[in-house]
């Protein structure tokens, strides 16, 4: 298995094939967009083990969204019934259950690592918001330790983009998944760049519509409220560009 170095350009085109996708079966993947949106807010409702639990899912979810975008794309008709059939494997879900437990595991040491240091500076932001409710000192103390866990977590996104694919579709081990998929997304860091700055525009500008219907007189609740079900169909477009670039 050898993973292809693809141009910047590439990032572009896999936003393209996810669109092109999306509207193959718009409302089969529009309602998957939907069942994750729905799961993330249970999940924050049931916080703090809510949000724990839904980190331990997401190799499990990123396998069937990729596994029901090829789907798509061979012409296969999406029903909710075949939401499950992808991890009817014998083993699978074990195996990404794991994944996700290591997953979680990493994602609590990049924080430690990423905030720990800074612990004083903020302990003493947060006394300072609570006596003045002035929130400008935690914004600045908040400031490095957040470039450093960005920092680590692209690192860690790196080794679990293509994790659960190369486990369920090519009976990898999970160590050699997540070498293989931090290989893979590295050799191609520099799509990987256009496609996320992409995105980051496009969610963007959805963002600076809905602020200037505020400003022409809309009431925020009821522009937050249109921008929901126009954030869960950019996420149905994502969520199918995740097959493109495998």
């Amino acid at each position: 298995m050898q993973a292809e170095a693809l141009p910047a350009r590439a990032g572009l085109q896999w936003i393209n094939l996810g669109w092109y996708l999306f509207r193959r079966q718009p409302m089969a993947l529009f309602s998957w967009a939907m069942f994750i949106t729905l799961i993330l807010l249970l999940a924050t409702m049931l916080a703090p083990i809510g949000p724990m639990l839904f980190i331990v899912m997401i190799p499990c979810i990123t396998f069937v969204t990729l596994s029901l975008s090829r789907q798509v794309h061979i012409g296969q008709k999406l029903t909710p019934a075949l939401w499950i059939e992808p991890l009817k494997a014998p083993g699978l879900m074990r195996k990404l259950l794991v994944m996700g437990v290591i997953y979680v595991a990493i994602c609590l040491l990049v924080g430690i690592i990423a905030f720990l240091p800074f612990a004083s500076s903020l302990s003493e932001a947060m006394r300072i918001v609570a006596e003045s409710q002035d929130v400008a000192p935690l914004i600045q103390a908040m400031r490095t330790p957040m470039m450093i866990f960005v920092g680590l977590y692209v690192i860690l996104a790196a080794l679990f983009w293509y994790s659960p694919i190369l486990v369920g579709w090519h009976s990898t081990s999970i160590t050699q998944a997540l070498f293989f998929s931090a290989i893979a997304c590295w050799r191609n860091k520099w799509a990987f760049l256009t496609y996320g700055i992409a995105w980051a525009a496009i969610f963007f500008f959805v963002d600076l519509l809905v602020g200037l219907l505020v400003t022409m007189g809309i009431s925020l609740d009821i522009a937050a409220t249109l921008q929901v079900p126009v954030n869960i169909l950019l996420g149905s477009v994502l969520y199918a560009s995740f097959y493109p670039t495998y």
